[in-house]
C-alpha cells in the first residue's frame, strides 16, 4: 500500500507538473502572439505617421512659399502723409495681407546703394526711387484669381503709381504646389490604405489564437458583447502602446535625418508635429479596437464544427 501511494503521488505530481507546462507554454505563446501583433501594430501606424508627416510638411512648405510671394506698392511722388496713412490702414486690415513694410524713398536709396554700389542722386541730382509698401500675401489669396481682385482694390487710390509683382511666378508656383498636393494625396491613399489591411490582418491573426475560448465562452451562454470586450479593451491597450512606439520612431527618424543629411526636420512647426501625434494615437486606437471588434464578431457568426475549419 505505501509503494502505491507512493507510485500514485508521482503520478499526480507529474500531471500537475505537466499541466503547469503546458500552461505556462500557452501563456508564453499568447503573450508572444501580442507581443508579435504590437510590433506589427506600432510599424503600421509608423508607417502611417510617415505618410502623415510628408503630408503636413508639404502642406507647410508650400503655405510658406505662398506667403514669401510678395507685391510692390509703388506710391507717386506727390503722395501726402495722410493718404499713405490711409492706404497703410487699408493694407492693416484687409484679408489678402499678411504683413507688410513700408520703404520711404530715403531707404529705398540707401538700399540701391548697397546692393549696387552707385548713387543715382550724385548724377541726376535728385532721389529717382519712388516710397513703397512691400506687401507679403495670406497664403489662401496668393493665388492668380485673387491677387487680381487685391490689385484692382488697390487701384482704386489714386495715390499709387503701379502694383509690381511677377504674375508668371504666382502661378507657376500655385500650378507646381497643386501638382505636388495631387501626387502626395495619391501615394497617401495607396499607403493608408495598405497599412489599415495590414493592421486589420495584424488584429486577426491575433484574434486567431483564441479561436476555440471564443467559441467555448459562446457554448456557455455569454453574451456577444461579454465576449468581444476584454479583445476590444486589450485591442486599445496595445494600439496605444503601438502608437506611442510609432511616435517615437518617428522622432528618432527626425534626429537621424537631421545628423546625417543636415536636413532640420525638427524646424516643423510644432502644431505639425502635434498633429500627427495626435492622429496616429487616434488611429491607434480606434483601428484597433474596430478590428478586434470586427475579428472577434467573425468567430461568434461561425459553429463549432467551423472553428475546426477556420
Amino acid at each position: 500500500m505505501l509503494f502505491g501511494d507512493t507510485s500514485q503521488a508521482k503520478t499526480h505530481n507529474n500531471d500537475i507538473h505537466s499541466m503547469n507546462s503546458k500552461n505556462s507554454k500557452g501563456k508564453y505563446r499568447i503573450g508572444n502572439v501580442h507581443l508579435t501583433a504590437t510590433v506589427s501594430m506600432s510599424l503600421v501606424l509608423f508607417l502611417i505617421g510617415l505618410v502623415l508627416l510628408l503630408i503636413f510638411a508639404a502642406r507647410d512648405v508650400s503655405t510658406h512659399i505662398r506667403e514669401n510671394i510678395s507685391l510692390s506698392l509703388i506710391l507717386k511722388d506727390n503722395i501726402t502723409a495722410d493718404n499713405t496713412s490711409r492706404i497703410e490702414r487699408y493694407l492693416q486690415s484687409s484679408k489678402f495681407v499678411k504683413s507688410f513694410d513700408y520703404i520711404s524713398k530715403e531707404d529705398a536709396l540707401k538700399e540701391h546703394i548697397r546692393t549696387m554700389g552707385e548713387d543715382p542722386e550724385k548724377f541726376l541730382g535728385y532721389n529717382p526711387l519712388m516710397a513703397s509698401f512691400e506687401i507679403k500675401l495670406n497664403a489662401d489669396y496668393a493665388n492668380k484669381d485673387s491677387v487680381e481682385v487685391f490689385e484692382s482694390k488697390l487701384k482704386m487710390y489714386e495715390d499709387i503709381d503701379r502694383v509690381a509683382y511677377q504674375k508668371d511666378m504666382v502661378t507657376l508656383v500655385n500650378d507646381n504646389i497643386t501638382r505636388i498636393s495631387f501626387i502626395l494625396l495619391v501615394i497617401a491613399t495607396i499607403l493608408m490604405l495598405i497599412s489599415i489591411t495590414l493592421l486589420n490582418n495584424t488584429i486577426r491573426v491575433s484574434v486567431y489564437s483564441n479561436r476555440f475560448l471564443i467559441n467555448t465562452m459562446k457554448l456557455v451562454g455569454a453574451t456577444p458583447w461579454f465576449i468581444r470586450k476584454p479583445y476590444v479593451i486589450r485591442g486599445i491597450t496595445n494600439g496605444l502602446l503601438a502608437s506611442l512606439i510609432a511616435i517615437a520612431m518617428l522622432g528618432v527618424l527626425l534626429l537621424y535625418i537631421r545628423n546625417n543629411t543636415g536636413l532640420n526636420l525638427l524646424t516643423l512647426e510644432i502644431k505639425t508635429l502635434v498633429e500627427t501625434s495626435v492622429i496616429i494615437m487616434l488611429l491607434g486606437i480606434i483601428l484597433t479596437a474596430l478590428s478586434s471588434y470586427f475579428a472577434v464578431g467573425r468567430y461568434l457568426r461561425m459553429q463549432t464544427n467551423e472553428i475546426y475549419l477556420a
